[in-house]
């Protein structure tokens, strides 16, 4: 038998195969752990519909379960409520600069009419004077830009709601 709690604990242990300084707790996608005896049952929300992690996340998250004991293990993906950045930990925000990809800004209130374009600040110097290079980083949920004053390429992590 194992406590929910060691469970969220044992999940702490299973990063992100996208960004692997991201564990699934900063990203926010655990919704929710249920223990009955030697089940565990885990529901996840994807970063988007359609995200190639989610499987690996998935079986990651099974095999670092059984690794923690015989249990039976099941996870299921849930797409609503739809995932967002705000579910991001402020730790995860954190990791994300350190590692180099500017975290998501708030965009809610930009008018796509205007193309008010989101002040990114660069990851590596905190400089705001950045560009959008492409509205598509390394992964679909990352924009790619440039920073003006170290001229150091990055991703940003896009604001989704």
């Amino acid at each position: 038998m194992v406590a929910e709690k060691d469970v969220w604990n044992y999940l702490e242990e299973v990063f992100d195969p996208e960004v692997p300084v991201l564990t699934v707790l900063d990203l926010g996608i655990v919704q929710k752990v249920k223990v009955v005896g030697s089940s565990i049952h885990v529901v996840i929300t994807p970063t988007y519909t359609g995200c190639p992690a989610m499987q690996r996340i998935e079986e990651d998250i099974i095999e670092k379960l059984n690794e923690k004991g015989d249990f039976e293990v099941s996870v299921d993906l849930v797409l609503s409520p739809a995932w967002t950045t705000d579910w991001i930990s402020e730790e995860g925000k954190r990791k994300l600069k350190e590692y180099g990809i500017a975290p998501p800004e708030d965009e809610a209130d930009k008018s796509v009419l205007f193309a008010e374009q989101t002040v990114v600040p660069c990851p590596n110097c905190d400089e705001k004077d950045t560009k959008m290079i492409s509205h598509f980083g390394s992964t679909a949920c990352k924009a790619h830009y440039q920073c003006n004053s170290c001229l150091e390429p990055f991703d940003y992590f896009k604001c989704l709601r």
